[in-house]
């Protein structure tokens, strides 16, 4: 029997992707549930997985094509016994790991001939085609022996911190070899070199999304300073108590989230977006965290950040840079928002205007929190500060309103008893 191998049904947000490289060819013999090729969409990564045993036939679309949800990719003579009603699409974004194969061919792992593997994920992939290592040669401490990031990057380590052979004795300079002459400049110069890559779909999301914001929005950004002492005294006192108590770090980010939730409640035009004619007014708080990844930035979105507590908003900060580091992120994790919240400080960033997330109205921009000089009651003081920038849509939100809400986090901060006591 023969069947088809399709692309996934993606959700309405994704109109496509992006084949990235096919791990079998025709003739191949592949296994249940085994990685055959993973795409790339402009928010995720899914792996295309077999939906039964059997023989690859053809191909019907190359490496780097962009394909449409449904699309036939594949053509394979099926083991009748093994055939499954639909495609198998395993996202590696998701919270928990895919489902274990029952085998892989030795070729899509790296694993000796007969040796059947544990699918490697396309972020691991990728590390080890970056350092020419062969799977075989790490042990993987995943599920069912599946290899890990983490795996990659401490063989890594340990093998960078190994002690390297002594090569030779002294040996006597080479003789300089003979300069050549140039007819113009009297040396050779090094050759100038160029490179084309093709965005990732994910980069061309961003760049769209960009020009779309400059485009079709009126965006102007207001700035204020923040005197951050007495959250860092609060920060020194209890850090140690709360970490014990909840697992996790006593960080900013608690605190600004908590302050921009408490500003939009009083300022709601800023959780507004734009429908055509009409302003569309959310009734609930869901703030993206913008978090860079080698793939480009993401935004995942903390859900209902008014009902979460300061330990709730920092394990969750926490959860949304692993996944995104590991590639994990859902595509619900990225999906919705009401109001976003950057932090170019993590970078050194001292100062920014960051750009809108459309359909939002308004982006919080934080920076780097630098000792400076200030002055209280009279007297200069050193006192960590942070300066906070707020872009939005002047279409919807008037100045008088930016500069309002960007004040009112700016009080919040400097008297965070006020968040405790959500006065």
């Amino acid at each position: 029997m023969h069947t088809e191998i399709n692309v996934p049904d993606l959700p309405e947000s994704v109109s496509s992707g992006r084949l990235m490289t096919w791990h079998v060819g025709p003739g191949d013999t592949i296994r249940q549930h085994q990685v055959l090729i993973e795409l790339e969409t402009d928010k995720i990564i899914l792996e295309i997985a077999a939906p039964a045993s059997g023989k690859l036939l053809e191909l019907l679309a190359s490496d780097g094509a962009t394909v449409t949800s449904g699309q036939c990719i594949a053509r394979m003579a099926v083991e009748e016994d093994t055939a499954e009603t639909a495609p198998v699409a395993l996202p590696i974004t998701a919270t928990s790991e895919p489902p274990a194969a029952t085998g892989t061919i030795a070729e899509a792992s790296g694993a000796p001939s007969g040796h059947l593997a544990a699918p490697i994920s396309p972020a691991v992939r990728r590390l080890l085609n970056e350092h020419q290592l062969e799977a075989s040669a790490i042990v993987g401490s995943g599920r069912e022996g599946r290899l890990t990031r983490q795996d990659v990057l401490d063989y890594l380590e340990k093998k960078a911190a190994a002690p390297q052979p002594v090569t030779s004795q002294y040996q006597p300079a080479p003789e300089p070899a003979a300069r050549t002459a140039s007819p113009d400049l009297g040396q050779q110069s090094a050759p100038r070199t160029q490179r084309r890559q093709t965005m990732s779909p994910l980069r061309s999301r961003i760049a769209e999304r960009m020009l779309e914001a400059q485009h079709h929005t009126a965006t102007l950004t207001t700035f204020n300073e923040v005197n951050l002492q007495r959250i860092a005294d609060i920060r020194n006192e209890h850090k140690q108590l709360f970490e014990q108590k909840h697992g996790v770090k006593l960080g900013y980010m608690s605190f600004i989230v908590k302050a921009v939730v408490a500003a939009l409640q009083q300022f709601p035009i800023l959780n507004a977006s734009i429908d055509g004619e009409d302003m569309i007014f959310h009734d609930f708080y869901d703030i993206g965290i913008a978090v860079s990844t080698e793939r480009g930035l993401v935004v995942p979105i903390l859900r209902d950040a008014d009902q979460l507590n300061f330990a709730d908003i920092e394990a969750a900060v926490v959860n949304f840079s692993q996944k995104a580091r590991q590639g994990k992120l859902s595509m619900d994790d990225l999906s919705g928002g009401t109001f976003t919240i950057t932090n170019g400080g993590i970078y050194g960033s001292m100062l920014s205007t960051p750009i809108l997330n459309p359909p939002q109205s308004a982006i919080l921009g934080m920076h780097a929190i630098k000792d400076r000089p200030v002055v209280e009651n009279g007297e200069i003081v050193i006192r960590p500060i942070i300066y906070l920038a707020l872009s939005y849509d002047h279409r919807i939100i008037d100045g008088r309103d930016a500069v309002s809400f960007l004040f009112t986090i700016k009080e919040l901060l400097e008297n965070p008893a006020r968040l405790l006591l959500q006065i």
